[in-house]
């Protein structure tokens, strides 16, 4: 146990990322304040967090444990704070401005994170003091920080163990969050490995429609072959946007190493370019590769859209009966898209250790609890056979990713030992799951 106990926070930035870790904290009885531009901005985002259908707060009282203030007046709130969470908009200047302020007010020994999915925290917080460095990390909240269970902890060449600790504790004990600790590299671990799914998706999804596979068709054979929601690929792209899969994708091509095959994938499409220049964008414009209609009775029409026709028809509910595993082997156009897709995102994971994690386990969580897949990746491809996939790959002549060699070099078959609780390192040794690791973190209501 840490002794840097958090007891109460300051939460810099009351948009959506903000307010949801500031309810996420008073909804736990812990005192918090929660800071904007303006008083008002941050009075704006404490009301938002009891209204809608889903309210950030179950307990409207729970309001009552957050200060607010303007980071001009109030930043008094933030001096005596345990752990002060920067949350502002995804620039590098404004935090590094943030932290700058921080460094002069905060109280020795408080611990300072700063919420953000992929800006290097080495670049927020080059120059800053050496005992700043000491006491900084990122904590990744999920968005909604209420419903999603990910949290990634990233700390600095110079981030102490006993900050680590703190936040870890904090966060995994009193928020409920399932915890991993990442690396700071580009993305960290969830977003690294789910943005190349979906971004390599977008460009195996036009093969595959060129063989007549409709984004309905491949989001229903993702949903089975990878055990994720029935939002499938395209969906989720919707949800999020191709406005910010672009803003995603630039990222990537700013900071992926140069020799990273994620490099393939960090231009759009041209037909999926085509619907981001005309505006079609997602669920925010009402629709993107799917739209929800209103008929006159009052009934609801979802239609799909084919990039290459430009045409919208009714969408249909698929139930694949095929097994997974057989599915990702089979020799159909179907069954080449989900083996094109799964089988590089399974060997782009297995190629990533130790650069993003030191061990498997911590990103089979991140996939599970940040893109809500049944099973990560390594479970994965324990459950299609990693003798199966290795000869598949070498009939292809495609390169046997690192955790796949050193795994068949040891001469075992699965990257798990599941009577034992034991996961395979990249030392070619089996190493007992901490007993931490195994519990199941459940969400605070």
């Amino acid at each position: 146990m840490s002794d840097r106990r958090i007891k109460s926070v300051a939460v810099l930035g009351a948009g959506t990322m903000g307010t949801g870790i500031a309810a996420a904290c008073a909804s736990a009885g812990c005192k918090t304040a929660m800071l904007d531009l303006t008083k008002e901005l941050a009075d704006k985002g404490k009301e938002r967090m009891s209204l809608g259908r889903f309210p950030m707060l179950d307990d409207p009282g729970a309001a009552d444990l957050i200060a607010t203030g303007s980071f001009d007046e109030s930043f008094e709130l933030v001096a005596e704070a345990d752990w002060i969470c920067e949350a502002v908009i995804e620039d590098l200047e404004i935090k590094r401005s943030i932290f700058s302020k921080l460094e002069q007010i905060r109280k020795p020994g408080s611990v300072v994170s700063t919420n953000t999915s992929g800006i290097p925290l080495r670049s927020i917080c080059a120059g800053m003091s050496e005992q700043f460095n000491k006491d900084v990390a990122v904590t990744h909240f999920f968005n909604p920080v209420k419903v999603m269970r990910l949290l990634e902890v990233v700390p600095g060449e110079d981030t102490t163990s006993d900050v680590v600790d703190s936040l870890v504790d904090y966060c995994r004990n009193t928020l409920g969050k399932g915890v991993v600790v990442a690396k700071d590299t580009v993305n960290f671990i969830g977003n690294r490995i789910g943005c190349f799914w979906m971004l390599s998706g977008l460009h195996k999804g036009g093969q595959a429609r060129k063989y007549g596979v409709s984004v309905d068709r491949m989001d229903a054979l993702m949903s089975v072959s990878m055990g994720i929601p029935s939002t499938g690929l395209f969906g989720l792209i919707d949800l999020v946007g191709l406005d910010v899969m672009r803003l995603v994708a630039d990222n990537l091509d700013q900071n992926l190493p140069q020799d990273d095959v994620g490099r393939a994938y960090v231009q759009l499409p041209e037909k999926e370019q085509e619907m981001l220049t005309s505006g079609q964008l997602g669920r925010k414009t009402g629709g993107g590769f799917y739209r929800m209609l209103k008929n006159e009775d009052g009934s609801r029409l979802k239609e799909k859209f084919d990039p290459e026709s430009g045409n919208w028809s009714p969408a249909e509910k698929f139930k694949i009966e095929k097994d997974p595993c057989s599915l990702m082997f089979e020799s159909s156009s179907e069954g080449q898209f989900v083996w094109n897709l799964v089988s590089e995102t399974l060997c782009y994971a297995a190629d990533l250790i130790p650069e993003i994690s030191d061990d498997i386990v911590n990103i089979d969580r991140a996939m599970r609890w940040g893109f809500n897949w049944q099973k990560g990746p390594f479970q994965l491809l324990d459950s299609f056979g990693n003798e199966a996939v290795i000869q598949r790959l070498q009939s292809e002549g495609r390169e046997i990713p690192r955790m796949l060699r050193l795994l068949q070099a040891s001469g075992n078959s699965n990257f798990y030992d599941q009577e034992n609780n034991r996961f395979f390192g990249d030392d070619g040794e089996f190493h007992e799951i901490p007993e931490e690791w195994l519990k199941f973190c459940v969400r605070r209501s």
